[in-house]
């Protein structure tokens, strides 16, 4: 009899045990995703997207002269859009693939790899690439600064877009994607084995990044007319203070986002972060004033966002001296790199992207090196020479990339505008508007 009764025994135990098992594969599927994560991680994102539009855009519209504050938000704007849909096509691909050193693979295009229920260590992976969307919208935003009031619409299209497949993804990759600047488990020609950069939130693949694309557009585009000579005062200096408050706030979610959790690490970032900052803003001031006699709004503005940029490679392993220090360093440097490097080379970087996201990038990179709090990391020379190959790279690759993507705007649609819709202004010359009527 109990031979007869095992066999429905097993039956009676396999019909309990199954939904059971499968409701505990399915508790399992899910259980990497936090809650709290993830609500800071929307929160982040968001933050980041505040930094372009409308924080970036303001910040540069109130520099430039009243006839061109709508051709610098509708290219801020515009970009926007535009990056969006890269970063799903390939960009994402191209940036966090397997791929090899220097690339992603495109086994990712489209997103076809993501669902609802893909994962990003404990966040979905839909979060993660949204968070990512944002940064790859503000970088090429940021080399709209250095040629301002003089770029064709098309142009800064064709060559933003170019230069975000040709730089922005690659150098991401190397620095994020486990790519050239990280030595791994077996080394390669930049990095030895186990070494690797420290890039929290993006000096290289954001700041040095645009800002050296900045720099070589504004030289092969060519000086303003009348440039330095006819040059008028920014067109609404609150539109810039405003601007830079919204960067301000919305760093937080760049660098405090970056750790890609609601824990420790962002908390340590926004303090640094916060910390840096305020100390840019009192030295740069301090440095205008004891030149100019002068301590200005677009100043401080300007300090602020340096101190933002320095601060950015570090903000995750920086500690508080650390941080002060980095702020102080970026509000002199950044100063003298927009007014007495730009003035000696002779170059028109309108709205200073090179002199404060390339010095103050470069700048934070290599003393990231230098400032590591206990259990980040060992500070030291050492690691300074490691954050110096990282930053020479992303130098030569993105000026590179950016005279490719240059050469082929000018090919394909020309790079400037002439001289007689410069003089009208490029709102309504290029978009038939004005921003007053």
């Amino acid at each position: 009899m109990n031979k007869l009764f095992k066999p429905l025994w097993a039956l009676l135990l396999l019909a309990v045990s199954a939904p059971l098992a499968v409701a505990q594969e399915a508790e399992a599927a899910v259980s990497n995703i936090d809650s709290g994560d993830t609500a800071w991680m929307l929160t982040a994102t968001v933050l980041v997207l505040l930094m372009t539009i409308p924080g970036l855009s303001l910040f540069y519209g109130g520099l430039v002269k009243s006839k061109n504050i709508l051709s610098v938000l509708m290219q801020c704007f515009f970009i926007t859009a535009v990056m969006s849909v890269l970063w799903v096509i390939c960009g994402y691909s191209l940036a966090a693939g397997a791929g090899n050193n220097y690339w992603g693979d495109l086994k990712n295009t489209f997103l076809k790899l993501v669902s609802a229920d893909s994962e990003s260590g404990t966040i979905p992976e839909s979060v993660f690439v949204t968070f990512q969307m944002t940064f790859i919208i503000i970088t090429p935003a940021l080399i709209v600064g250095a040629f301002a009031e003089r770029m064709k619409f098309s142009a800064v299209l064709i060559f933003t877009t170019l230069w975000a497949i040709l730089s922005y993804c690659p150098i991401w990759h190397m620095a994020w994607g486990g790519g050239l600047f990280s030595g791994g488990d077996e080394g390669n020609w930049l990095m030895a084995k186990g070494a690797g950069a420290i890039d929290f939130a993006g000096g290289t693949v954001v700041h040095i990044n645009a800002g050296v694309a900045g720099l070589v557009a504004c030289i092969m585009l060519g000086k303003r007319k009348g440039y330095p000579n006819t040059l008028s005062p920014p067109s609404s200096v609150p539109f810039t203070i405003i601007g830079a408050a919204l960067l301000w706030v919305g760093w937080f979610g760049f660098n405090a986002g970056s750790a890609v959790s609601a824990g420790a690490d962002a908390g340590y970032a926004m303090l640094t972060t916060q910390i840096a900052t305020a100390a840019a803003v009192i030295a740069w001031v301090a440095v205008e004033y004891l030149t100019t006699g002068k301590p200005t709004a677009v100043g401080a503005a300007t300090g602020a966002v340096a101190g933002l940029v320095a601060i950015t490679p570090a903000s995750g392993s920086s500690t508080v001296v650390g941080a002060l220090v980095i702020g102080i360093a970026s509000g002199v440097l950044c100063y003298l790199g927009a007014t007495a490097l730009k003035k000696s080379f002779g170059y028109d970087d309108s709205l200073d992207v090179f002199g404060v996201h390339g010095i103050g990038g470069i700048v934070g990179a290599l003393l990231t090196g230098v400032f590591i709090r206990e259990g980040a990391g060992d500070a030291g020379m050492t690691q300074v020479i490691i954050q110096a190959k990282a930053v020479l790279v992303t130098i030569i690759w993105s000026a590179a990339a950016a005279a490719i993507a240059l050469g082929v705007a000018k090919t394909t649609v020309g790079l400037r505008v002439d001289e007689e819709d410069e003089e009208t202004g490029l709102d309504q010359t290029s978009h038939g508007e004005s921003a007053y009527s």
